[in-house]
């Protein structure tokens, strides 16, 4: 009977390792030796690569669904509303003013009690009620966007006492904000689709200033 006897050479170097058998020749008798190859080794696969959604994505992508919902409700300009959030708050739930303006249209706890927001911190209260001062606000100056604008930042009465957007700085450049993202919106919807052209000029009154003889400015709007 042939019988077998085996040996391994250990690997050097990183060569796999040989296995040598021997086996005793049934008919002859002799011993014959032969090289047992190792198994050759099956590399392994890489697993599946899984592209998971941007959370962040998801969460501009629902709240400006959620803008546009609420604005659309109160017919309101979603652009608008779009544009004052972008300057309020770049769309931050959480944002705080140093002046205590709380949420995406940064209200403040006087606004948002008069217009029945109970939690600033809530996206979908804070834009209702952001959303329905500012058509308030259109309304009360026969849609005229710039005061509308400057007394959402200032409020109603220092537009009245002013008669027409008042001399702040912080006021003045707020305006001017909003109206720059609401016109680059404009302009970009009209770029995606040139056969239903957004006219940001139609939608926003001229604002103009004026300089008397003392050096002191003075804005206007028609």
């Amino acid at each position: 009977m042939a019988s077998a006897v085996t040996a391994s050479a250990a690997s050097v170097h990183g060569t796999p390792a040989v296995t040598l058998v021997v086996r005793s020749d049934a008919r002859t008798g002799r011993l014959v030796r032969a090289v047992a190859h190792p198994p050759r080794a099956v590399p392994e696969q890489a697993a599946p690569q899984i592209e998971l959604p941007d959370q962040r994505e998801n969460t501009q992508l629902a709240l400006a669904h959620l803008v546009d919902r609420i604005a659309e409700a109160h017919q309101v300009d979603r652009d608008l509303v779009h544009s004052v959030i972008r300057v309020e708050s770049n769309y931050n739930p959480q944002a705080v003013s140093s002046k205590g303006a709380l949420g995406l249209m940064q209200l403040v706890p006087s606004t948002a009690r008069r217009f029945g927001v109970f939690d600033s911190f809530n996206p979908a209260e804070n834009v209702e009620g952001g959303v329905r001062y500012l058509k308030y606000l259109l309304d009360l100056y026969n849609g005229d966007h710039y005061l509308a604008l400057a007394a959402y930042n200032a409020g109603e009465g220092v537009v009245g006492r002013y008669g027409g957007v008042p001399p702040f700085p912080e006021t003045r450049s707020y305006v001017d904000r909003v109206g720059k993202a609401l016109a680059e919106t404009k302009a970009a919807k009209k770029q995606r689709n040139p056969d239903s052209p957004a006219r940001a000029a139609e939608s926003f009154n001229p604002i103009r200033g004026f300089m008397d003889a003392m050096g002191r400015m003075y804005y206007k709007t028609p």
